[in-house]
């Protein structure tokens, strides 16, 4: 199974965990990521924008990317554009994989690629003000471990 689709409608990530796992009956694990829109902080919703042409060809590759570097059985990213609110879910990176570090390393690399790389800009309403919101130096570092992993293996 191999499932990579952008959203405009809100979805429920535990039915797309449970579909899953119950078509990759060989997998020893599923991991997953499930982000959500921070009920808190003051934010009254978030808005992620895109470039059409480049998003779902670059998640495809990302996904691609994934199931050449892990051994996985199966891959699930979805993420939502448009308008959402406190406590909406914006992205779900469920992986099937017959041992549980490939599953976990797999979410893990594509929530990375997702955060720091992606084709998104995103920006929260706070106090009736938008403000565009910029990966972190963090989120940079988390990125760049995956190339130095890459070139000593």
């Amino acid at each position: 199974m191999f499932d990579v689709h952008l959203l405009h409608e809100s979805f429920a990530p535990s039915a797309a965990i449970d579909r899953l796992s119950n078509v990759t009956p060989s997998a020893g694990g599923v991991a997953s990521f499930v982000g959500k829109v921070r009920n808190g902080d003051e934010v009254e919703a978030l808005e992620l924008s895109h470039y059409e042409p480049l998003t779902e060809p670059g998640m495809l590759a990302l996904g691609d990317a994934a199931r050449v570097r892990f051994d996985l059985a199966g891959l699930i990213i979805l993420h939502r554009i448009g308008r959402l609110e406190p406590g909406d879910p914006i992205v779900c990176v469920a992986a099937a994989a017959r041992h549980r570090r490939d599953a976990l390393q797999a979410v893990d690399y594509c929530m990375d690629h997702l955060k720091s790389a992606a084709w998104f800009w995103k920006r929260e309403l706070r106090s009736g003000e938008w403000q565009w919101i910029e990966p972190r130096d963090e989120d940079h570092a988390d990125l760049a471990r995956w190339a130095v992993e890459k070139a000593t293996v």
